[in-house]
């Protein structure tokens, strides 16, 4: 369970960026009071354009990031007071994370359940199961910086899941990968929500959206603009396909739709 409770995230801009920006504001706000939350046994999408504040909400949920205001809980415990045990029961994967690439995916496969507490014989079938699952046996022995892009993604995708964790946040999970591989993680991840398990993912990809997400939050200048099933959003946007209602929704909230 992820509650999201009025976050807000304030970042301070630096000259250069104020430049790159063309603003003669010295901060600026990522995320704007934005609530909502993930329950246990759904996928939850979070979706919106490029600097809409998705990635700065899942890293302040994953503890990375502390709030500016509001708060955050996974299954009961507080991001900021409580940090230790939520990394604990969550897996979060982002492009900007990458493995050590002088390593092999076997060695950062064990280095990852080691520091999770994990017993060698839990390391190993864990090991076994997600290998098999995302067909890394091939190339388990290589090291990061001898592999392709997906087979990167997919070794990072293993190495986050380790643990077997109850919350899995996805930043863009299936970037990079090409159709079949993608194919293989977004069925992962629904079977992960037959399991039980809380599923937060963001992603661009509106079809990729319809079909693996049980409720979707739009996020636009860091504002939540709209929630709820596909059968409600499109009902409050007068649409019937989720690219149209975005738009829809992003000229309401003073996009500039070229």
């Amino acid at each position: 369970m992820i509650s999201v409770n009025n976050l807000t995230k304030v970042y301070k801009l630096t000259a250069s960026k104020m430049k790159e920006l063309r603003t003669t504001e010295n901060t600026k706000i990522a995320v704007n009071k934005l609530s909502f939350e993930a329950k246990p046994g759904e996928i939850y999408g979070l979706l919106g354009p490029n600097g809409a504040g998705k990635t700065t909400t899942l890293r302040c949920i994953a503890t990375i990031l502390k709030p500016t205001e509001g708060s955050v809980r996974v299954n009961g415990f507080d991001t900021v007071k409580e940090g230790e045990k939520v990394r604990g029961s969550i897996a979060f994967l982002t492009n900007e994370i990458k493995l050590d690439a002088h390593f092999t995916t076997d060695y950062m496969f064990r280095f990852f359940g080691r520091i999770h507490g994990m017993t060698e014989e839990q390391i190993d079938k864990r090991r076994d199961e997600l290998f098999t699952r995302f067909d890394i046996h091939s190339f388990a022995g290589k090291k990061i910086e001898e592999l392709s892009t997906g087979m990167k993604q997919r070794a990072a995708i293993a190495v986050t899941l380790v643990h077997d964790p109850e919350v899995v946040i996805f930043d863009e999970p299936t970037s990079g990968l090409d159709i079949l591989t993608a194919r293989t993680v977004t069925d992962y991840l629904k079977e992960l929500k037959e399991a039980g398990k809380t599923v937060v993912v963001s992603t661009h990809i509106m079809s990729e959206a319809e079909k693996l997400c049980d409720r979707i939050g739009i996020i636009i200048n860091g504002k939540k603009v709209i929630e709820g099933t596909l059968a409600d959003i499109y009902e409050q946007t007068h649409t019937d396909d989720l690219e149209d209602a975005f738009f829809e929704l992003y000229k309401e909230n003073g996009g500039d739709v070229k």
